[in-house]
């Protein structure tokens, strides 16, 4: 059985605890991506409390099966985007179905990701279906995508809170990532996120997201 300690907790009334998520949310809500950025430096010690950040996310088991790649070097950032945009390719002229092209026109996207050798970090996501044990053997994780997924949101969620911006890119498939960056056969490229400021006069597209009420169902106590 797990060793236990006293859960740290401060608990505010409803006033204070109203207050304190509608802060959060319009903070987060403010939110936008960005595919335009500044090649401005950014604190290493920023970037590692924002991984940090996403590393406090539960996990199956708290197996952690995560792995965070941050690439500031030019020539791998170079090598990235060529892979990238190779890939890019193909699905923009041949893989993605009509329906999919016709979605992604209002944002004018396209295989060209500039972003990817401007902005001055990447974060590669990695998962991990399985650890390797002190002896290679393997240790099977649990709930892998879902832990990694949740982990990914809390990334984003630090890196606007921290005055930074980001694009979430999957440039499927994502093989290169672990050829480029030399990773281990229990590593699976998840998830790619440039990051940095954005650019001088960066525009993003007037969208809306869906109303609360169109998300959430309520199901109350019968009285």
């Amino acid at each position: 059985m797990s060793d236990y300690v006293p859960l740290s907790h401060h608990p505010l009334d409803e006033q204070r605890m109203l207050q304190a998520v509608t802060t959060l949310y319009e903070r987060l809500a403010s939110r936008r991506t960005v595919r335009d950025f500044s090649p401005a430096p950014v604190a290493r010690a920023v970037i590692e409390h924002i991984v940090a950040t996403a590393c406090t996310a539960p996990s199956g088991a708290h197996k952690q099966p995560w792995h965070f790649c941050i690439v500031s070097d030019p020539a791998i950032k170079q090598q990235i985007r060529e892979a990238a945009e190779r890939e890019e390719y193909e699905n923009y002229h041949g893989r993605m179905s009509d329906d999919w092209l016709a979605d992604l026109q209002k944002f004018g996207t396209d295989w060209n990701k500039p972003f990817l050798t401007t902005a001055p970090y990447l974060i590669v996501v990695f998962k991990k279906p399985y650890d390797l044990g002190p002896d290679g053997d393997r240790q099977k994780n649990y709930y892998v995508n879902e832990s990694v997924g949740i982990a990914c949101g809390m990334l984003i969620a630090a890196i606007h809170l921290a005055g930074l911006v980001t694009v979430t890119h999957t440039p499927s498939p994502m093989n290169f990532l672990q050829q480029v960056l030399d990773r281990p056969d229990n590593e699976r490229a998840y998830l790619l996120l440039p990051v940095g400021l954005p650019a001088e006069g960066a525009t993003v597209p007037t969208l809306e997201r869906k109303p609360l009420e169109e998300v959430l169902t309520w199901y109350d106590h019968a009285e």
